[in-house]
């Protein structure tokens, strides 16, 4: 699985360590990081990313809480870095569509990071560009387990990414005709969230996506996460059954209008569970 671009962080930050779920909702009541600014229609979210998957989200807190705060708590921490990492393709794609002569080297570079062989400046476009928040908060739930499962916990993998090779975090049940495959761990969330990206932007499996993205696109249409989902058949062997299980994610938790979310300007602040 190639390597996502080196992460970036804004110049503004600030540390908040926490030990409790309940230090974090406090932080989320000051910023106005709410259910209920949501419900009024704020769409702008704190610039707020989490740092690590902590084991006790897996082992304590989701047997304390009832499953709607399990919900919310899962999809305000992974929006942040959702909007993150597509607010960093979103300024190489602004920089693509401006590139003069003098960006050339750049532009060789980029298309090799997005496995384009030949250069094409189409294809390229194509595949620089973002996912949906809807979308990749359906998968995150659907393929971590809300962040429950053993890989979110050992590794901060979020998306279920199969990798090859001894570093990778082994199933319980491997299948050896399968070889020796794993899924990818990171040492941050926010690497799982960008390799995902990387990944739709490049597999041969995600090219119906990618066509249906930049046909919305010419059309001067709004990227919608449930439309792109439909193109996801094969992200999963369960194919059409896997796409029906994420537009259930959406339609229960009213995730179409997360589409609309931007992150807000200002210092970031990087949540760091203690332990």
């Amino acid at each position: 699985m190639p390597a996502p671009s080196p992460v970036q962080r804004p110049p503004e930050e600030q540390r908040f360590e926490f030990e409790s779920y309940t230090e974090v909702l406090e932080l989320f009541e000051q910023l106005q990081y709410t259910p209920e600014a949501w419900q009024a229609g704020i769409r702008e979210v704190p610039r707020v990313f989490i740092t690590k998957i902590p084991e006790r989200w897996r082992n304590e807190t989701t047997r304390e809480i009832d499953v709607l705060l399990k919900k919310r708590l899962f999809f305000r921490a992974l929006a942040p870095l959702v909007l993150r990492a597509n607010e960093m393709i979103r300024a190489d794609r602004a920089r693509l569509q401006a590139a003069g002569v003098e960006d050339a080297e750049w532009v060789s570079e980029l298309a090799r990071r997005y496995d384009i062989e030949d250069g094409d400046p189409v294809e390229l476009l194509a595949r620089v560009d973002v996912v949906p928040v809807s979308l990749a908060l359906s998968q995150g739930a659907e393929e971590s387990g809300w962040g429950t499962s053993r890989f979110a916990a050992q590794g901060n993998a979020l998306f279920g990414q199969w990798t090859w090779g001894d570093n990778a975090i082994k199933p319980e049940q491997q299948r050896e005709k399968l070889g020796n495959y794993g899924i990818a761990a990171f040492e941050t969330p926010l690497q799982s969230v960008l390799a995902y990206m990387h990944n739709l932007n490049t597999h041969r499996a995600y090219a119906k996506l990618r066509a249906r993205r930049a046909s919305m696109r010419s059309a001067g249409e709004p990227l919608s996460g449930r439309s792109l989902a439909k193109t996801l058949d094969r992200y999963s062997e369960r194919g059409a059954d896997y796409v029906k299980s994420l537009h259930a994610i959406m339609r229960v938790n009213q995730l179409d209008a997360t589409d609309a979310a931007y992150l807000a300007e200002g210092k970031a602040i990087w949540l760091v569970p203690g332990g």
